[in-house]
């Protein structure tokens, strides 16, 4: 895909507000302002120039940049750590934001927030799906690869329970991505670093917060899924997120963490709180305008439970396969319902499959 067509009369922009206006007016997800590099976007998954003809930014260009909109505190932590990530926020949206020391200077990322908080219904997800917000405790994963969409189908799902319910929310993010506004819950948005020291600490805080839904932005460690699982067992709802590609491996990850003489328990526990995993990926579409959104949906049955609890997870795809009726899906079925309805190509759709052999003779691609 091409550049930009039309470039600004200067360079470097004098602000990186500048950059961002231009990054959201065009639909990126990411602007990246780095030393040695022209200023550049992730469009539609593809990193590419802004401007064809723009120079590339020099160390002290982007260091302008940096001091420009960081804070003292912001300042003072590249400094003393040589990176920062935080939420930035100006009069035209929200960013995440990740400022660090490279060895040729600082870089700049942005990561482009949607700041409206889309339902459920608007980003398309299945109705099934609203099912398990209804729960009044249990866990639910929403997974995927960094750039795969976690975030807003996280968001969407706590949106439907502010919609839906009158209780109070609790959530945990590194940054605060979207602010979510009460509508029949009350709700408490704590960000990491910020107005709390670890999710671990956050989480443990939000127990005698008397809350009825927590959401955790990231399942990074042993003591926060060992509290997130705890949770989910005594009474609330919880949703976090793993960086795993489907959902086999994603149960895989929440039990190998922890040490073998725990493991038992934490099957047992996994397999009755458990209420669904949710994987996706955002796949370029085939008219190059956008990305189409895949998922894998897992929920809980009692198949599922014993294969949990009896640690053979490789099981898994199969129930899904056979779970169809429960709403279930395998990311393949559902990369080759996108390519049958000409949404995504077929060789995108076999080169992201995880049964090669079976997704060449069902979508009839070359080699």
């Amino acid at each position: 895909m091409a550049a930009a067509s039309t470039s600004p009369t200067s360079h470097p922009l004098r602000h990186v507000n500048d950059y961002l206006a231009v990054g959201q007016q065009a639909g990126a997800s990411d602007v990246h302002l780095g030393v040695n590099a022209p200023p550049i976007w992730r469009l539609h998954g593809t990193l590419q120039p802004i401007w064809a003809d723009a120079p590339r930014l020099t160390s002290e260009q982007t260091l302008s940049l940096a001091e420009g909109f960081l804070s003292n505190p912001q300042k003072t932590l590249l400094n003393q750590r040589g990176d920062a990530d935080f939420a930035y926020a100006n009069a035209s949206g929200r960013y995440r934001t990740s400022v660090v020391r490279q060895r040729l200077g600082v870089d700049l990322v942005f990561r482009i927030v949607n700041t409206k908080v889309r339902t459920m219904d608007e980003l398309g997800l299945p109705e099934h799906l609203k099912l398990l917000t209804r729960y009044q405790n249990g866990l639910i994963l929403v997974t995927g690869s960094v750039g795969s969409g976690k975030s807003t189908t996280l968001a969407a799902l706590v949106e439907q329970v502010n919609i839906e319910r009158r209780e109070h929310i609790i959530t945990l993010e590194d940054p605060i991505e979207y602010v979510l506004e009460p509508k029949g819950c009350h709700i408490t948005q704590r960000e990491v670093h910020t107005h709390t020291r670890s999710f671990a600490a956050a989480l443990r805080g939000a127990l005698r917060e008397d809350p009825d839904v927590i959401m955790v932005g990231e399942m990074r460690d042993l003591e926060t899924i060992s509290l997130a699982i705890t949770a989910a067992e005594t009474g609330h709802l919880v949703l976090g997120t793993l960086h795993t590609g489907n959902a086999s491996r994603t149960l895989d990850r929440l039990l190998d963490v922890f040490p073998p003489d725990q493991q038992e328990q934490i099957r047992i526990m996994v397999s009755e709180s458990l209420r669904g995993v949710i994987s996706q990926q955002l796949i370029p579409r085939a008219d190059g305008k956008g990305r189409a959104l895949a998922l894998e949906i897992l929920t809980n049955t009692p198949a599922v439970a014993n294969v949990i609890r009896e640690a053979r997870t490789y099981m898994l795809p199969g129930i899904i396969q056979t779970g169809k009726k429960q709403g279930m899906q395998l990311m393949d079925d559902a990369m080759v319902d996108l390519a049958n309805r000409g949404l995504i190509t077929s060789e995108e759709a076999y080169a992201r499959s995880d049964q090669k052999q079976e997704m060449k003779q069902r979508l009839k691609v070359e080699g």
